[in-house]
């Protein structure tokens, strides 16, 4: 008798396929049922609106601006998120996207804020309107950029070239670059942030498994809602109760429930409209700094395209989607330097994460949320109610959301060979250095009160420290020269770097199920480049 282990099976020895689709509930042409799609989209609508209410919360006081201010700004935010949702979903790339404010647009409006030709004066509310004016016109002519590198298919060329190891590190850090806005923000109100993550997990994870017989997964598709309906029911408990009666007024502001100043300060009723804040101003210096911010933008809405496709089922984006979804989000920025929104668009990496976590990546469900975005909007007081939702219980969303778009990047590794030296070195120094060169920025910054760039060009400092403060585009520039110079003519290096896995999406009719998720209505497709 033999004393050698037994033969593994065979099904042990065979690995997990690869997939260039996921499955999921329901995809984006195959809606759920309305009254389940009228609350994703409110769902959504209220994960979006963290961003919407930080940026300004940051930025206006900067400008001098009050409460009242604060709210405008806020509804002109959320009622152009929510026009380039809709655009971005009916002509864009067609995916289930939210399009919302962006964080790589405060450095430069902070910029702006501080430019000399705004201290003499004196006036906190003209301050404000002439600041406005001019973070406007840096944001009408930015909004080129991406029109231009969009619309003319110049951004098509480009992403040609992106094979499934080049887009990990951009897509991963798009999610992963975004940590500082996950738990260092939970750990300013801990008894509120908390509560959140561990009340989500339990829902979205293990409240389903615990009654798997159930039919309908109400939990896993709503664990948001009733994440933040409980905590925020607990804030306004200890809020009432006088658990921060003697808090520092920066505890309060992040713990209370009552200190936003949204509720008091927003109209009953009040319709957005271009040029609100008076006819906008143009200065050189400013406009090349939001256009490095529109350039950083580029790449990261690039990478949060393709989480979202992967999250709704769809194939990978062909290279000509891409650049029309880029087109249509220039006009977007055009529209938040007309409407005066103090911050320009991307598309939102938390309800990216949101499709992964609700399993539902429905075109509808955004665009329902579209429709939230703008009602509430008009209605200032009653989207004042929920935007006044502690900062604390957004964060803690974010740790989770966030997290959904990394790994999204991480499965892209599927395709290629981990197995290849090459491989490793361009993943790892890439994310890498997609983590350390903005820290690197970031810490200077903290210290010196400005960044490693200090020349006598304003704009020319602005430029260089905007782009390399990004964590997606320091990765996706690294990733992207390496993959396409090193050993670039080696014949295992195709293979290696899961290119010919892509190649069929690198045109638009490469693949028979690129018409079912990308097709424009009306057959305005021949207007875009395609090949």
């Amino acid at each position: 008798m033999s004393g050698a282990a037994p033969a593994p099976k065979q099904d042990e020895l065979v690995p997990h396929p690869v997939k260039d689709q996921l499955s999921v509930a329901y995809c984006i042409n195959s809606p759920p049922p309305w009254p389940e799609a009228v609350l994703l989209g409110f769902q959504h609508y209220l994960v979006m609106l963290g961003t919407t209410v930080i940026i300004p919360t940051a930025l206006v006081p900067q400008m001098g601006g009050g409460n009242d201010e604060k709210a405008r700004v806020i509804q002109t935010l959320l009622f152009v998120a929510g026009i380039n949702t809709l655009l971005q979903s009916c002509f864009g790339t067609c995916l289930p996207a939210v399009i919302g404010g962006s964080y790589s647009f405060v450095l430069p409006t902070i910029s702006i804020i501080l430019a000399r030709r705004y201290n003499n004066i004196v006036d906190p509310h003209e301050k404000f309107l002439h600041i406005m004016r001019g973070t406007q016109g840096a944001l009408i002519v930015a909004s080129t950029l991406q029109i231009v590198v969009g619309f003319s298919g110049l951004w098509r060329n480009i992403t040609r070239f992106l094979s499934p190891l080049s887009a990990a590190p951009v897509v991963a850090l798009t999610g992963f670059g975004l940590y500082e806005l996950g738990f260092p923000g939970v750990a300013k109100c801990v008894e509120v942030g908390l509560p959140v993550i561990i009340v989500l997990v339990i829902f979205s994870q293990y409240v389903p498994q615990a009654l798997h017989h159930r039919k309908l997964p109400v939990f896993e598709r709503f664990a948001v809602i009733f994440s933040i309906l409980i905590v925020w029911f607990y804030a306004y408990l200890l809020t009432i109760g006088g658990a921060y009666r003697h808090d520092p007024p920066k505890t309060q502001v992040h713990c209370r429930t009552d200190r936003s100043g949204l509720v008091g300060g927003a109209p009953w009723i009040r319709v957005p409209y271009p040029f609100q804040w008076g006819a906008p101003s143009f200065n050189a210096g400013e406009a090349f700094a939001m256009m490095a911010a529109s350039l950083v933008v580029l790449v990261e809405s690039t990478g949060t395209f393709m989480a979202v496709a992967r999250y709704a089922s769809a194939t990978p984006v062909p290279p000509s989607v891409l650049s029309r979804g880029i087109g249509w989000q220039g006009i977007g920025i055009l529209l938040d330097g007309l409407f005066g929104t103090a911050n320009g668009s991307t598309v939102s990496v938390e309800n990216a994460g949101l499709l992964a976590l609700t399993n539902i990546g429905s075109r509808r469900v955004v665009q329902i949320s579209a429709g939230f975005m703008i009602f509430f909007s008009i209605l200032g007081k009653f989207g004042a109610v929920f935007a006044s939702i502690p900062a604390p219980i957004f964060a803690a969303l974010y740790c989770v959301l966030f997290a959904y778009v990394g790994s999204a990047g991480l499965s892209f590794l599927q395709f290629c060979n981990l197995n290849s030296f090459r491989t490793k070195f361009i993943l790892g120094f890439s994310v890498f250095m997609g983590l350390s060169v903005p820290q690197y920025f970031n810490e200077y910054t903290s210290v010196a009160g400005h960044g490693p760039v200090h020349t006598g060009a304003r704009w020319f400092n602005d430029i260089v420290n905007v782009i390399f403060s990004s964590k997606p585009f320091v990765a996706g520039l690294v990733a992207y020269f390496l993959d396409n110079t090193l050993h670039r003519h080696d014949s295992n290096v195709r293979k290696d770097r899961g290119y010919h896995w892509w190649h069929k999406f690198r045109s638009y009719k490469g693949d028979t199920r690129t018409d079912e998720f990308y097709k424009l209505p009306f057959n305005l497709n021949k207007f875009f480049p395609s090949v």
